[in-house]
């Protein structure tokens, strides 16, 4: 916040469809599934010492935040909220203002619902992920598996970009004012195969889902079910701009741009990649950084903070990194919700 207050949104997967019990309660023991706090948080660094606020309750699955133009908007799974945002205070005393209903059904897989703000404050984009894999049954309404664009002056709607699994990380590049999103991909296909990923939200795109994945490649299940559509959607489908690796599950994205840290950190982007249980071997579980070069990805990514796996080979693990925030004095702040920390990093100059 202005301020330099810090507010942080808890929230929790409670259940999963189709999972057999004895995954859910594995899961439930490794504190990945639980009763959701639906809570947010407002820390306050003073005199050396760090405050903690109970800040908002009576949430469902809130995720998303974003201060603008003098209010506090919160995601919910379900709904866009938004209060009026009182500098300094510890408490929102306020009622919520409803302003949007998000497709929250029965089947709510994907349940976080991320919000970004347009370069000129004009649209907030909102990540909505799929309810379902591959949307064998048509259940999916259409609206989910994108990223809509919403004008708080007008209330006006509209699905901006489709096709996309499950959007996470919303981010706008500065340096372009180009929109951003890391991508969840589909299970059940391999430990590899098919990659989530980094791409450039485009007005209008589509990128695949479920038809195909990574633009051009067909979903087994939709080449059985209807291979007219499978090739439709890879005559339509845009390709992604960097592939992150299977089941690595990218969430954070963040551009740094504090003039205190290294220049090359300045001209790319850090994903904080979650880790997921799609693979015998473990991948993500880190931080990485995505150099780019004249506004788009240039290689591969570089490991830039890691050791969140304890044992690959009994795959355990210390912490899941989750979202990423740049502080007003450069520090990179990195959530951890496995280990139930929020880490800082700070550059301490030097080559």
């Amino acid at each position: 916040l202005p301020n330099g207050d810090m507010l942080v949104a808890q929230a929790r997967t409670e259940r999963m469809a189709g999972l057999p019990d004895a995954v859910v309660e594995s899961l439930t023991r490794q504190k990945i599934f639980g009763p959701s706090p639906d809570k947010i948080l407002l820390l306050r660094q003073r005199d050396g010492r760090l405050e903690r606020h109970e800040f908002l309750a009576g949430l469902r699955q809130p995720f998303g935040m974003l201060l603008l133009d003098g209010w506090l908007y919160v995601a919910n799974t379900d709904a866009l909220l938004r209060f009026p945002y009182v500098a300094g205070a510890t408490r929102v005393e306020a009622p919520p203002e409803k302003l949007l209903d998000l497709p929250a059904g029965e089947v709510n897989n994907h349940w976080t619902r991320n919000l970004a703000a347009s370069a000129d404050g004009r649209l907030i984009f909102i990540g909505v992920g799929a309810a379902t894999n591959v949307d064998e049954q048509q259940r999916d309404p259409p609206e989910r598996a994108a990223v809509w664009a919403f004008e708080p002056r007008t209330g006006a709607r509209r699905v901006y970009a489709s096709g996309l699994r499950n959007p996470v990380g919303l981010a706008l590049d500065p340096a372009t004012g180009h929109l951003w999103a890391t991508v969840n991909e589909r299970d059940g296909l391999g430990e590899d195969v098919p990659p989530d990923y980094l791409a450039r939200v485009v007005e209008g795109a589509f990128y695949g889902w479920p038809y195909v994945y990574f633009g051009t490649y067909p979903d087994p299940t939709w080449l059985r079910l209807d291979r007219e559509r499978v090739a439709d959607a890879a005559r339509r489908a845009r390709v992604p701009e960097l592939a992150l690796g299977g089941h690595s599950v990218p969430l954070g994205l963040l551009f740094h741009r504090h003039a205190s840290w290294p220049a090359r950190y300045r001209e790319g982007a850090f994903i904080a990649r979650r880790g997921g249980g799609g693979r015998v071997r473990y991948l993500g579980y880190d931080v990485v950084y995505a150099p780019f070069r004249e506004g788009i990805p240039a290689g591969d990514v570089e490991s830039f903070l890691t050791g969140f796996v304890a044992d690959y080979d009994r795959a355990t693990v210390y912490g899941r990194p989750v979202d990423l925030l740049e502080l007003a004095d450069g520090a990179l702040l990195v959530s951890d919700d496995a280990g139930d920390v929020i880490w800082r990093v700070d550059y301490a100059g030097g080559p």
